[in-house]
């Protein structure tokens, strides 16, 4: 089992950053690829950014160049420092987690935080 709690999320203006933080539960974390997903109000989930267990990052175009994931394992922590942040970067993000033990697959979210860009 794997709790996510989000922190770090709150309102900046155009052009502004915030580094979001999701601390994880558990003693497996360094397994799970971890990634931050966002939902905008009447828009579906998408991805924003995710990590592997050997720290390989993927992002979609829209955040490349202006958003950095990363993750401390000794910590169980996973960062997403948003840069250059727009108003339709104006949404819920979420941590998840998702992985393999043995062969059952985990996947988990973590509630929310808020992130509003607005002058």
């Amino acid at each position: 089992q794997v709790q996510l709690v989000e922190s770090g999320g709150g309102l900046v203006q155009p052009g502004g950053s915030l580094r979001l933080s999701c601390a994880a539960s558990g003693s497996l974390f360094r397994i799970y690829a971890m990634g931050w997903y966002r939902q905008a109000p009447g828009k579906q989930r998408e991805l924003v950014a995710t990590i592997t267990s050997g720290h390989t990052t993927n992002y979609p175009d829209s955040v490349k160049g202006r958003f950095i994931i990363s993750r401390d394992n000794a910590k169980n922590m996973v960062y997403l420092q948003m840069n250059s942040l727009k108003p339709e970067d104006t949404a819920v993000y979420y941590c998840n987690a998702d992985g393999m033990v043995i062969t059952t697959h985990y996947n988990y979210w973590g509630q929310g935080t808020q992130v509003t860009v607005s002058s």
